[in-house]
C-alpha cells in the first residue's frame, strides 16, 4: 500500500515537478532538500545525546 514507486510513477513525478518549478530551479530545491536532511539529522543526534546524558545522571 504504501510500497517505493515504481520506474514509471518516477518519471511522472519528476516531469510534475520540472514543470511546477522550472528546470533552473530544482538544484536549488535539491540543495535545500538536503541541507534540511541533514540539520534534521545532525538535530536529531544532539536530541539523543543530551537524552542519554540526561539519563545517565539520575540518581
Amino acid at each position: 500500500m504504501f510500497g517505493l514507486p515504481g520506474g514509471s510513477e518516477l518519471i511522472i513525478i519528476a516531469g510534475i515537478v520540472a514543470l511546477l518549478f522550472g528546470s533552473s530551479q530544482i538544484p536549488k530545491l535539491a540543495r535545500a532538500i538536503g541541507r534540511s536532511k541533514s540539520e534534521l539529522q545532525r538535530g536529531l543526534k544532539d536530541g539523543i545525546k543530551e537524552g542519554n546524558a540526561e539519563f545517565d545522571n539520575q540518581p
